[in-house]
């Protein structure tokens, strides 16, 4: 199973951000977060300084988003729908996108919902619930 260490994944969103910049050629998972890395310029500074990227802390407390996790997040939900796992997000991310009319907004939705279900587990040392992770994007319809 993958399991890349929290650098690994800050190293990967720096690299694939400076090959976008480069124009040069992207593996098709850097092109996937290529594509969530144009969505969120407000990430470009943090992105373009891996050394910082790699020491910079991001606390749930000091309210500040971790542009790591967020980007993360968006390769998870389109992982997700390309497979339709769990059963009935593929369906649900096109109704709330055609609802919002806005393909990102729809994922910002679906991310609330994976980060409570996510958030839940934790808390209750259970695995993830698909079940009631799928009833919460449907509350957002």
């Amino acid at each position: 199973m993958f399991n890349p260490s929290s650098d690994d994944v800050r190293r990967f969103f720096c690299e694939t951000f400076r090959k976008q910049r480069a124009q040069a050629i992207l593996s098709p998972i850097e092109t996937m977060a290529a594509d969530w890395i144009r969505h969120h310029p407000e990430y470009h500074d943090v992105l373009s300084d891996v050394d910082t990227a790699l020491t910079r802390d991001y606390q749930v407390e000091g309210a500040q988003a971790n542009p790591f996790l967020h980007l993360s997040m968006h390769l998870s939900i389109d992982e997700q729908i390309s497979i339709d796992q769990p059963p009935g997000i593929r369906a649900l991310a096109t109704q709330l996108t055609l609802k919002l009319d806005d393909a990102h907004a729809a994922q910002h939705e679906i991310m609330e919902c994976l980060g409570e279900m996510i958030w839940n587990a934790q808390r209750t040392g259970t695995p993830p619930d698909g079940l009631a992770y799928i009833e919460a994007i449907k509350r957002r319809l």
